[in-house]
């Protein structure tokens, strides 16, 4: 058994205090919350019943995932009518450029903070 290995498999929880299974070997009936959000499942409140272990070699870090039951999960939620549009809101102010005003039709950088044409004119402007 490797030593990276031996550090991810703990399967009573008796060194991290929640069952332990090294990284793509946890058992039957676990999911993390991507794998029940493709089911179209959640946690639904539950407590993490174990998780999954992956030593970073390069950077020396672990990197853990969270693990839940998959019987005890609960249906997703629907979305309502008033979410959808307050999603539709949150992704228009998103998309909107807060110079020119107008609705670009891709979400703009927040690194820039303003659309292409902006930035391009912003440039030409400086040089």
């Amino acid at each position: 058994m490797s030593g990276a290995f031996g550090k991810c498999f703990d399967p009573t929880g008796a060194r991290y205090g929640v069952p332990t299974y090294p990284w793509r070997l946890a058992p039957d009936g676990l999911a993390t919350r991507r794998q029940l959000r493709a089911r179209g499942l959640r946690p639904g409140g539950q407590p993490i019943a174990a998780q999954v272990m992956r030593v970073n070699r390069r950077a020396g870090g672990v990197r853990v995932g969270y693990l839940y039951r998959i019987d005890l999960a609960r249906p997703v939620r629907p979305m309502t009518s008033r979410k959808w549009g307050a999603l539709a809101l949150a992704m228009l102010a998103r998309r909107t450029c807060p110079r020119c005003r107008l609705d670009v039709g891709y979400c703009i950088p927040r690194s820039h903070g303003i659309c292409g044409m902006c930035l391009v004119v912003e440039e030409q402007r400086t040089t």
